[in-house]
Parts: structure tokens; C-alpha cells; sequence
């Protein structure tokens, strides 16, 4: 019978990996982020924030509506909660009535349209190479630059599969370059992925030509692509973070006289999706770029970049 138990617990404390194992890590930083908070607001009203129960999660959300949380951000936390709670082996009703009742009356009196962060469409992705090309660093720095900010626009590319690639997921071929993504956000099975970006007409703003570069200039050919720099522009063995790439993003938009706070490291990737949009693409090839698993996203894309075709307005003479 000891045995049994022993077998248990042990089993149950695999289950427990297994499901944090699921997760990105980014992902799982997030939901511990988001439960943070959570946890404060239990503290200082005398709840119980693990295990916690419908009617507090409730209340919760009904705080944060106050502070004009964004409907995104209730439901994002109302996931975090419910996610963390599996992860410690406890259950939450997070469908049940007092909670989903709760957000539908939230969302009616106060409204679920929401201002995003602005995609970075082609007219600026232009303006942010062409700053980094007048810069004044070193080759080595800037050749780094256009080649996160060319790839991370063509290729949909979340930031974290941005400084996640390696020189080993690199292929190129006749037609351009194959990309191989070890694992995402929406690929929680490791499955993997390719990712293929042709050679542009213009050079310069090519990626495939800008990563050559920059793989020739840094002498990269093992272990991480984009990495930082330590004193001056000497060239560290240590991989670049997520943030990073927002901070660079907007240091450029900063110095292109673009107004920075209203874009983020998400822009290029939404920025690929709405000009892709503008092109005429179809959702399911933008869909097979970005890794989106549902259209209900990439469908926004859409709608945002149709907005001034086939307008009435247009149609009126005036």
C-alpha cells in the first residue's frame, strides 16, 4: 500500500511537469506575472489566492475593470489564474457563472473596443533601415539591426522565435532562405516548423541578403544568431532577449521621428500580417507565416487593412 501512495505522488508530480512542460516559457512568465497581481489583490482584501474560488476571481476582475482594464487583459488574467491553478494541482471553475456572467455585464456597460499598438507597415519598416543605415555605429551593430528587424517583419516572427533562432535552423537555397522553427507559442508539441523567405526585388531591404551579411560579417556559424554585444562592438556569445528586440525597435522608431508609444516588438510581426492583407493575401497563407491557429486574429489584420478599399466615402464625389 506504501508503495501505491509512493507511486502516486511520484506520478502526480510528473503530471505537474508534464503541464508546465506544455507551456512556453515566455507563456508560463506571463501567467506567473499576471497571477502576481492576482495574488496582491487577495492579500490586501483578506482572500485566499491559491486555491481561490469562482466568486473572489469575480470580484477580481470587477477591480480591474475599474482601473480600465482592457477586456483583452480581464480575459488574459482570468487565463493566468485558471493556468497557474492547474499547474499547482488545484482546480478553478473559470466558466462559472459568476465569472463569465460577470465579464458579459462588464463588456456591455463599458464597451470591448480597444486602441492596440500600430503595425509597423512597409512605408515604416523602410524608414526604420534606412535610420539604422545612417547610423554611425559600427557596420557589425547595424548589419545585426536590419537583419532582427527585416526577418522579424518578413517572416511574422514573434520576438521570442526571433532570438530564439540558431545558425543550425538556417537553410538557404536558390529561391532564398528556409527557416526552421524548433518550437512556438502555438506549437506546444515541439512539432516544429519552416518558415521560407524569398529574395526581394530591392536588395535593400531584403532579408535573406541582410542575414548573409550580417552571418558574414559576425563570422557566426554555430549556436545563436542574433547575440549581444559587450564593450565597443565586440560581438558576446550570449543570446539576445525578447525585450531587447522591443527596445531596439523603438530606439529606431524613436530616431525616425516616429512616435514610439504607440507601437511595440509585436508591430512587426502585425505589421507582416496587415500588409500581407493590403497585398491581397490569402488568410490561410498569412495564417501558414505567423503561426496563428486561429483566424480570429489574423481576420482583424484583414479587416484593419480593408478599411479604405471598396469605401462608400471613395465613391462620393465631392
Amino acid at each position: 500500500m506504501n508503495d501505491l501512495i509512493t507511486d502516486i505522488k511520484a506520478l502526480q508530480e510528473e503530471t505537474l511537469l508534464n503541464l508546465q512542460s506544455s507551456k512556453a516559457n515566455n507563456t508560463v512568465r506571463a501567467y506567473k506575472s499576471d497571477f502576481k497581481d492576482f495574488g496582491l489583490f487577495c492579500s490586501q482584501n483578506g482572500f485566499k489566492s491559491l486555491p481561490s474560488e469562482p466568486k473572489i476571481v469575480s470580484l477580481y476582475l470587477t477591480y480591474l475593470s475599474t482601473k480600465d482594464a482592457k477586456m483583452s487583459t480581464l480575459k488574459r488574467r482570468l487565463v493566468s489564474i485558471g493556468v497557474i491553478h492547474r499547474l499547482k494541482g488545484h482546480y478553478l471553475d473559470t466558466k462559472h457563472p459568476s465569472i463569465i456572467e460577470n465579464i458579459m455585464g462588464i463588456k456591455r456597460r463599458k464597451g470591448s473596443i480597444q486602441k492596440g499598438k500600430k503595425p509597423i507597415l512597409i512605408s515604416h519598416l523602410k524608414q526604420l533601415i534606412n535610420v539604422i543605415d545612417e547610423q554611425k555605429s559600427e557596420d557589425i551593430k547595424k548589419l545585426r539591426d536590419r537583419s532582427i528587424i527585416l526577418i522579424g517583419f518578413s517572416g511574422g516572427f514573434r520576438r521570442n522565435e526571433i532570438v530564439s533562432l540558431d545558425y543550425d535552423d538556417l537553410d538557404f537555397v536558390e529561391e532564398g532562405l528556409k527557416i526552421q522553427i524548433r518550437k512556438s507559442k502555438t506549437d506546444q508539441f515541439g512539432e516544429g516548423s519552416v518558415k521560407a523567405l524569398p529574395y526581394f526585388d530591392n536588395q535593400k531591404y531584403c532579408p535573406v541578403i541582410s542575414l548573409k551579411n550580417w552571418i558574414n560579417i559576425s563570422k557566426i556559424n554555430a549556436g545563436s544568431l542574433f547575440r549581444r554585444f559587450s564593450k565597443g562592438s565586440r560581438l558576446s556569445g550570449n543570446r539576445l532577449t525578447d525585450q531587447t528586440v522591443a527596445l531596439l525597435i523603438k530606439e529606431y522608431l524613436k530616431i525616425a521621428g516616429i512616435d514610439s508609444k504607440n507601437y511595440s516588438g509585436h508591430s512587426l510581426r502585425s505589421g507582416f500580417a496587415t500588409s500581407a492583407a493590403e497585398a491581397g493575401a490569402e488568410e490561410r497563407n498569412i495564417m501558414a507565416m505567423t503561426g496563428h491557429k486561429s483566424p480570429e486574429m489574423v481576420r482583424r489584420y484583414i479587416k484593419e487593412a480593408n478599411l479604405f478599399k471598396n469605401n462608400a466615402l471613395s465613391k462620393i464625389k465631392i
